[in-house]
């Protein structure tokens, strides 16, 4: 499969099993909910009748007294008792297969291809770490709401993005389904399009 590269007006070519096959929507569906989900804490937790402080014995006796019968001071009825269903920590975490991963990076890419959406550059990189400078190279390529991917962080252009709201540097190491699908634009430089591709064959 052959791409073109935004600046140097360059072809290359590119496995065609990773770039251009079709979109599975439910795939991606199931991977997104799952990365999704796995990023709730679930550290919420409440104490049941056995974990609250408090006497297990009978606070008075059961007949004879005019009172309402009652077993334990920790019951949930009480002031200071202990919770009926009490919630206790939960991993949410849903297990993915490196398969099912893998597909669905490689159909987010293709869809990106398709939509021309994928910017490809040579090299992206400016001399001096300062938003102005960033503003202006991606003025040019008409982007504004954009993730930047490199192969690794490149800390000049990292430092000139952290004002920036709709603007995103990482390296190819950070890089999932749901972040892909949150901008509008994705600028990729050539060595990191090709450790993507090393990784997803």
């Amino acid at each position: 499969m052959e791409l073109i590269l935004k600046d140097t007006k360059e072809i290359i070519n590119v496995s065609k099993s990773v770039f251009n096959c079709n979109f599975n929507k439910i795939l991606v569906h199931q991977v997104l909910n799952s990365y999704s989900i796995s990023k709730r804490q679930g550290t919420k937790s409440q104490k049941n009748r056995s974990e609250v402080s408090g006497s297990g014995k009978k606070p008075w006796r059961q007949k004879g007294t005019g009172r309402a019968r009652v077993g334990s001071i920790r019951s949930p009825l009480w002031r200071s008792g202990g919770v009926t269903f009490a919630s206790k920590t939960r991993d949410y975490s849903q297990k993915i297969n490196k398969k099912m991963y893998r597909g669905a990076l490689k159909c987010i890419f293709s869809k990106l291809i398709q939509k021309d959406k994928l910017i490809i550059l040579k090299n992206f990189k400016i001399k001096y770490p300062k938003t102005k400078k960033l503003l202006k190279k991606l003025n040019i390529l008409n982007l504004t709401n954009v993730l930047i991917i490199k192969k690794k962080i490149d800390k000049k252009l990292f430092l000139a993005s952290r004002n920036l709201y709709k603007v995103k540097v990482i390296s190819t190491n950070f890089v999932h389904p749901l972040i892909l699908l949150t901008y509008s634009s994705v600028l990729i430089t050539l060595k990191a399009l090709k450790n993507i591709e090393k990784i997803l064959l």
